[in-house]
């Protein structure tokens, strides 16, 4: 049972060939239903037509001689066994086979003759191997029963009856046969064939080859199954390569700290450094790289978790002039080393529903880029309400970003100057984290810039429903 169930073209095969025996089945017991409702029925409604009509011929009182011979006659004439007789037990004597009056006529039979009301029977007789249909006709004389007229007939079997076609329906059976056959192998072939296809890319797949490309015309499921596919390989090949490149960016971030990390402990083990001023140095550059590492690791861990399905943000009602306010407060030294002035413009009545830490890490990633590429300039941070929510803008006067730098701006540990050094800038992640963080607030950030002229940042967020 095992080997006709492992392969779906099996199934589909067992399920085809189970059609067939069905139909043949269903075609067999419809023949036996016609036999019944259409050939019994009609001998059925001859008989009683007859009957009738014969019983026409009867006008009251005793029966006469005369009608006898009409009835004799008609037999005579007819493929159907007639009699009338005055009393029912006569019946015995004229039938040519034996016959039980108790059960041909019982005591509710005899009543349905009294109302006029026709008895058909039903039965089978050895004489003759084949059912009997018999109909009696009451002659009725002022609701007595004066006698009756017994009409039969010996049903003709259903293979007589299909006797002569039976050669045909054979032919026919065969050619269904084997036009089912072919019409369920080229079913079969045609519905299992990309199933075969999908099962051999899903292997390619799975060996690490996202190359592979289902080409299906089809619009019904198995094509919107392989487009689908399509759409997942193409996905997993894109996620591969933002892994690899993941890795490859991570692995290049910490090489230099690292090897910073690495040189001047070696210089300190061995002595190289001339004075302790050297060695002095030594160590801030150990503890500024260390503290780059930290930097890198947080950013990345922050990455990861809020990637994280299972991340949830602890929402609350926030007065988002006062958090702006509280989290720029700690850039004034900065900003006065840098000769940057800060104006901003903060609408007091601006409330959302956010998780206050996270909003705060927005505000000063954005900060930290205007501030790093900013000098001798300016930087104006303003809080507006628009409809139903509300727009934060950092605008900065630093070097900006040119135009075909500036859509790859939010990827992770993208540089506009691949020349500079670490040391004048960030680990790369902040705008991603920033980004994402929005997103996970139902809100959007957008980056406008000008290539020496400054950067902007807008950040639209939802504001507190009021219930």
């Amino acid at each position: 049972m095992k080997f006709l169930t492992n392969s779906l073209a099996k199934k589909m095969w067992l399920t085809v060939t189970a059609a067939i025996i069905i139909t043949i089945l269903y075609s067999y017991l419809l023949s036996y239903l016609f036999y019944e409702k259409i050939y019994v029925d009609n001998v059925r409604d001859s008989l009683l037509t007859e009957g009738r009509s014969l019983a026409s011929e009867y006008h009251g009182g005793a029966l006469t001689e005369d009608i006898r011979k009409k009835i004799e006659w008609y037999n005579s004439k007819s493929e159907t066994e007639i009699f009338i007789v005055s009393n029912p037990r006569e019946l015995s004597a004229c039938l040519p086979f034996e016959i039980d009056y108790q059960t041909l006529i019982g005591k509710s039979e005899r009543e349905e003759l009294l109302k006029g009301i026709p008895v058909e029977k039903l039965g089978y007789e050895k004489r003759f191997d084949r059912n009997i249909m018999g109909v009696i006709i009451p002659l009725l004389d002022d609701n007595r029963l004066q006698g009756i007229i017994y009409l039969y007939v010996p049903l003709a079997k259903i293979s007589e009856i299909t006797r002569d076609f039976a050669y045909l329906w054979l032919a026919a059976a065969a050619v269904f046969t084997v036009i089912s056959i072919t019409l369920g192998t080229m079913l079969v072939k045609k519905l299992t064939r990309p199933l075969l296809d999908m099962k051999d890319a899903a292997e390619h797949v799975s060996q690490g080859n996202y190359d592979v490309h289902l080409k299906i015309d089809s619009k019904d499921e198995i094509g919107q199954l392989a487009n689908a596919f399509n759409y997942m390989s193409s996905s997993i090949r894109k996620e591969d390569e933002k892994k690899r490149e993941f890795l490859a960016n991570v692995s290049h971030e910490l090489r230099t700290p690292i090897s910073y990390v690495k040189g001047y402990s070696e210089a300190i083990i061995s002595g190289m450094e001339k004075s302790e001023e050297d060695r002095k140095k030594y160590l801030q550059l150990i503890l500024r790289e260390s503290r780059r590492m930290e930097r890198l690791v947080g950013d990345l861990l922050d990455l990861s978790k809020l990637e994280s399905d299972e991340y949830k943000l602890e929402k609350m009602p926030l007065p988002l002039a006062q958090l702006i306010e509280d989290a720029i407060e700690k850039y004034k030294p900065v900003l006065r080393e840098k000769n940057v002035d800060l104006q901003y413009r903060l609408n007091p009545e601006v409330i959302i529903n956010g998780d206050e830490g996270r909003i705060e890490q927005v505000i000063q990633n954005i900060m930290d880029n205007s501030i790093r590429y900013t000098a001798d300039g300016r930087i104006c941070i303003r809080l507006s309400q628009e409809r139903d929510q509300c727009l934060i803008e950092i605008e900065d006067t630093g070097i900006g970003i040119s135009e075909e730098h500036l859509s790859k701006i939010k990827q992770r540990f993208y540089r506009v100057n691949k020349g500079r050094t670490r040391s004048d800038g960030g680990t790369g992640l902040g705008l991603a984290i920033a980004e994402k963080l929005v997103k996970l607030h139902q809100g959007e950030l957008t980056v406008f810039s000008e290539l020496n002229k400054g950067t902007t940042v807008r950040i639209m967020l939802p504001l507190l429903e009021l219930k």
